[in-house]
């Protein structure tokens, strides 16, 4: 006798439905008209540096739905997500950077880095990024190539666990230090800075600060969506399925090396999507985007906020991200200890995170 077919699960209850659209309308409509219309002096106005600050954390909200993906619902702990992001970010700085076009310091058609350090061409892999389809091509084709590339070599020889996350950890610190090489072509140290506009715009406008940052909101909402759409599928469920137990899985007939290493490449993605809205709105990219504590810093977001569960993840990631903006400020050098005692605290008293115990209280509540 055939087994009944699995229900698909609702992609947002009707409720969840009602509060995404109140925090799309409150971050798409709300925060920019609250940035241009009120007066300088207006108690109601959104400052100006508040808006590529929230952009920021936008791009980083971005980056935690994508760890969550992997980690909170396939079982993969990744602590190299910093590359993917940074790749992205390098992506689109590229074509900001030919975009100056003579309007640079040396006047020339090269990027002042590589005048500076007495480079003769344009190096082939800087080709096709004064087009702005080919830097939105590669934002997504590199971190999704090396992605899939590493994650073919290693899902096929069944690594996983802890040698997953190490392997993934010395991955970034080796491309940290490739990067932060003057002969790479990228900036070296410095990386890729001094952008002057994007499309035509400048990025000093505050109308294109503005569509930065919607752009980042509608970015958000989209990843939101695409990362739940999955996660509440047939196929979330195999991939819960692998995250708790991957050998029953793979004894049952399916073959988990598929779902992970599409799920792996597909989160590598979002993160050079969030990477490349992430760059116009500060203004640079470094190599110290990809050291290792970057990416540890990511899974501390996720973990802060709840892991499995993607709104927790984003609202981790707001959580620790505004926490640092504050504490960078007020009292830097306490910072690391700050974000050592939060992870230890989540650690021991709310090892579901943030969002992750509330919704545990409210199931145990409705009981």
């Amino acid at each position: 006798m055939a087994s009944d077919p699995v229900e698909r699960r609702p992609i947002l209850s009707p409720v969840g439905w009602l509060l995404f659209a109140a925090f799309a309308v409150f971050s798409v409509v709300l925060l920019p008209v609250l940035h241009l219309l009120p007066g300088a002096d207006s108690a109601l106005r959104v400052p100006d540096f508040a808006i590529p600050l929230l952009g920021k954390f936008l791009c980083y909200a971005m980056v935690a739905l994508a760890v969550d993906l992997i980690w909170g619902y396939a079982g993969i702990l990744s602590l190299g997500h910093g590359t993917f992001f940074a790749l992205g970010g390098y992506a689109m700085g590229m074509y900001l950077m030919r975009s100056i076009g003579t309007e640079g310091v040396y006047r020339s058609e090269l990027p002042d880095f590589m005048v500076f350090l007495d480079w003769k061409e344009l190096p082939w892999f800087w080709y096709g990024f004064d087009q702005f389809w080919f830097a939105a091509l590669m934002v997504f084709a590199v971190p999704g190539l090396l992605a899939f590339v590493f994650g073919w070599f290693a899902f096929r020889s069944r690594i996983r666990g802890v040698y997953f996350s190490i392997i993934t950890q010395a991955m970034t610190y080796a491309f940290m230090l490739l990067f932060f090489r003057n002969n790479t072509g990228f900036g070296g140290n410095n990386g890729l800075t001094d952008f002057k506009r994007l499309l035509g715009f400048s990025l000093q406008d505050p109308a294109t600060r503005i569509g930065l940052y919607v752009a980042s909101a509608l970015a958000f909402l989209g990843v939101f969506l695409v990362c739940r759409g999955i996660v509440t599928s047939k196929l979330g469920r195999v991939l819960e399925a692998v995250r708790d137990g991957e050998d029953k899985v793979r004894f049952s007939g399916y073959d988990t090396f598929h779902f992970k290493l599409f799920v792996w490449t597909l989160s590598a993605v979002l993160c050079g999507l969030a990477g490349a809205l992430y760059v116009p709105q500060v203004g640079i990219i470094n190599p110290s985007e990809m050291q290792p504590a970057n990416s540890i810093e990511m899974a501390v977001w996720v973990a802060v906020g709840g892991r499995g569960t993607l709104v927790g993840a984003a609202a981790g990631a707001w959580i620790v991200s505004a926490a640092k903006s504050w504490f960078t400020v007020a009292a830097p050098d306490l910072w690391l200890y700050v974000l050592g005692a939060l992870f230890v605290g989540v650690t021991l008293f709310l090892p579901q995170g943030v969002v992750g115990s509330l919704l545990a209280l409210r199931r145990g509540a409705s009981r």
